[in-house]
């Protein structure tokens, strides 16, 4: 089993917890633990405890008032009257106790990640609390608090001067992580997410490729409602090579929400597991050709908590460690353990059967706008 990677993760990431109905779960993080244990991918050795992000490193990115507030908040028993103007309290972010120091673990997580891979402790570290990328400088968005992926690319640029490439293949575009570099040719972001025509946050459109000296370091990939595994994965082994190849990483930080399946209860992608297969191993092989395996991988969406996430995420574990899974029934320990749990029955296989999934009409059709989409995507990004 690969030493090379670590994998950040506490039972304390279940703090960052709204409420009971809020699809934002992390008890997805001990079903993937769990997972991830029944199949013998992770030992003790390999697991980091995070830290807690300190506010001189969140303010690398937030607002010391909007950080004040924050903490302010999570130890008042009453919503704060500033508390909406900076996103708090609202549907999405709801208010909670102990806000400040629930996400700062999640972010300290992240640079936890960032400096294992940075100082040579391993190649690969592994965040699933992470992926908050919603969160702009003063203001909680979708789901987020503070930002874990922003603030762990402006420490990597801060303490390595490190050129970052930046791959968000959540469902829901990157916006945070995107404005916060928007203007930085040294960090080039890249997102693949469903078209903001029908989906939170309304971004990423295909005009959005940066500003200033940072124009053409901000790429989108806004894809049609709808979009399969093989116009998918089509656009993503296209793309990503080229753009990550032109660009020259020193280190590759990418957000694996999970969101893109068609279980997904918050998006309309049509995707299987498949493609939650293919995505690390691309990013995987780019980091060891491009910038010496330097490799820092966070969660992110993911709201289908039984049946995508605990998968997706083992088999990302599986490739970061060199130990790729194949189909086969998941591990009777734990489909036991937490077929009780879930509402709908529990997948008895590791990757999906597609014969349920109704077929897409207009498939020919949306395939053909994908690659247009990847075409003009293309058209100003640096590759060299």
């Amino acid at each position: 089993m690969s030493q090379q990677s670590r994998f950040i993760y506490s039972p304390e990431y279940a703090t960052y917890y709204f409420h009971a109905d809020h699809p934002f779960n992390q008890k997805r993080l001990i079903l993937t633990h769990d997972l991830m244990q029944a199949y013998g991918l992770i030992d003790e050795g390999q697991i980091s405890q995070p830290r807690y992000a300190t506010d001189d490193e969140l303010a690398l990115v937030h607002d010391r008032k909007f950080i004040d507030t924050v903490r302010a908040q999570g130890h008042s028993e009453n919503e704060l009257p500033q508390a909406p103007s900076y996103g708090l309290g609202t549907e999405d972010v709801p208010c909670f106790p102990k806000m400040h120091e629930a996400t700062s673990l999640i972010v300290g997580g992240t640079l936890q990640a960032a400096d294992i891979v940075m100082n040579g402790q391993a190649s690969h570290a592994f965040n699933p609390a992470g992926g908050l990328h919603h969160s702009f400088r003063g203001r909680a968005s979708g789901f987020c608090v503070y930002n874990d992926c922003s603030v762990a690319i402006a420490y990597l640029r801060k303490h390595w001067d490190a050129r970052v490439l930046y791959i968000d293949t959540d469902a829901h575009h990157g916006d945070g992580v995107q404005w916060a570099f928007y203007d930085d040719p040294n960090v080039l972001t890249l997102s693949i997410h469903e078209t903001g025509k029908y989906l939170f946050p309304g971004t990423g459109d295909l005009s959005e490729r940066g500003d200033g000296i940072g124009y053409g370091y901000s790429v989108n990939v806004p894809l049609e409602a709808f979009t399969e595994d093989d116009s998918f994965l089509e656009l993503y082994n296209s793309l990503i090579p080229q753009i990550a190849r032109g660009f020259k990483p020193d280190v590759i930080l990418t957000q694996n929400g999970c969101d893109a399946h068609a279980y997904d209860p918050l998006t309309h992608l049509s995707c299987t597991m498949r493609i939650y297969q293919d995505i690390p191993r691309l990013a995987h092989k780019l980091a060891h050709e491009l910038c010496g395996g330097r490799w820092i991988a966070v969660g992110g969406g993911g709201y289908d908590i039984y049946r995508v996430v605990p998968r997706a995420w083992t088999l990302l574990w599986s490739e970061m460690t060199d130990r790729p899974l194949s189909d086969g029934p998941l591990p009777q320990a734990w489909t036991s353990k937490w077929s009780g749990d879930s509402e709908l029955p529990l997948p008895t296989h590791l990757f999906d059967d597609v014969h349920p999934f109704p077929p897409i009409p207009r498939r020919a059709e949306i395939t053909e706008k994908n690659r247009v989409i990847m075409e003009r995507a293309l058209m100003y990004a640096p590759l060299g």
